[in-house]
């Protein structure tokens, strides 16, 4: 029996929100994959193993290819999903995490900085929690949380790169840590403005 509100179509194109197999998604899985690859490419100095920056840098640079054309695809062949809905914040905030952490263990961001952006990333998990057993559907990821995650997304990599012998390094440094900043400003901002929805939804629900 085939959901009345899906087409069949081999493609897998359709206007249900409950589709699980589509372009999008699998390109929202691909992002998820590279997580570890990232991580562990990042941490080798660290480890002692050797420096695979550029590669690292690379796998940041397809993950946020992929972040674009998740979004563009799905809106574009009618692919919009609860899942993808999930998958990609969730991409989002393990780049995030990952990153910060690897930077954290090489002492190119300073601790504080890591907690900073893990609490807050905590608190929001809190506050999405509430949301859903409330029984509303995931949070909509607004323009100046993806623009927060742009921004940190193209800072890390050149504060990475600053890192490196890289002919250009001193000036990826500055404009790394200027993204960095900015994004993290942007950062805080999107949190307010997802705990207005919060609340507001909470409160709906008591009501």
């Amino acid at each position: 029996m085939i959901d009345s509100h899906v087409r069949k179509d081999e493609f897998g194109r359709g206007s249900s929100a409950h589709r699980i197999l589509t372009i999008p998604n699998c390109l929202s899985a691909l992002r998820l994959a590279g997580v570890p690859v990232f991580f562990w490419l990042a941490v080798l100095p660290w480890l002692g193993h050797g420096n695979q920056d550029l590669w690292a840098v690379l796998v940041l640079i397809l993950s946020g290819i992929t972040d674009y054309l998740d979004g563009f695809l799905a809106r574009k062949l009618d692919q919009v999903s609860e899942l993808g809905r999930i998958l990609d914040p969730v991409a989002d905030r393990l780049y995030t995490v990952a990153t910060l952490v690897a930077l954290a263990l090489r002492d190119l961001v300073p601790v504080w900085f890591l907690v900073a952006l893990l609490a807050r990333d905590a608190a929001m998990a809190v506050g999405v929690g509430l949301v859903r057993r409330s029984g509303f559907e995931p949070l909509r990821v607004s323009f100046v949380g993806k623009s927060a995650t742009f921004c940190l997304m193209v800072g890390f990599p050149l504060v990475l790169l600053g890192s490196t012998a890289f002919p250009g390094a001193g000036a990826c440094h500055a404009l790394g840590w200027g993204a960095v900043i900015w994004g993290s400003a942007l950062y805080l901002l999107a949190t307010v403005f997802y705990f207005r929805q919060i609340v507001g939804l909470r409160r709906e629900a008591g009501r």
